[in-house]
């Protein structure tokens, strides 16, 4: 799973509310999400998420690294969705 990836997990997660939700949404096993997202955490230097059996809420660093991980999808799929529309322009030489 690449960092982008883990991303998308981790907002998955904060939306859902739970591992298990996140992991069925996006077709991974529990433990895959789980090792995820403590690989981000590793790599973030911080914790995310606060976890009991029940449930699971972002931390105040989570939920400030949740807002900023959004916008920077929403800007990833609407520059993909932009080159995905986009006619080609221009003269064709060959």
């Amino acid at each position: 799973m690449d960092h982008l990836d883990r991303i998308r997990l981790f907002v998955r997660v904060v939306e859902r509310r739970s591992f298990t939700s996140a992991a069925s949404d996006l077709g991974l096993p529990r433990s895959t999400a789980t090792e995820a997202m403590k690989g981000l955490e590793t790599h973030l230097g911080t914790r995310l998420l606060d976890r009991t059996t029940r449930h699971v809420a972002p931390t105040l660093d989570g939920e400030s690294y949740y807002r900023r991980c959004i916008t920077i999808l929403a800007d990833l799929d609407e520059a993909e969705g932009a080159l995905r529309g986009a006619e080609p322009r221009g003269t064709l030489r060959h």
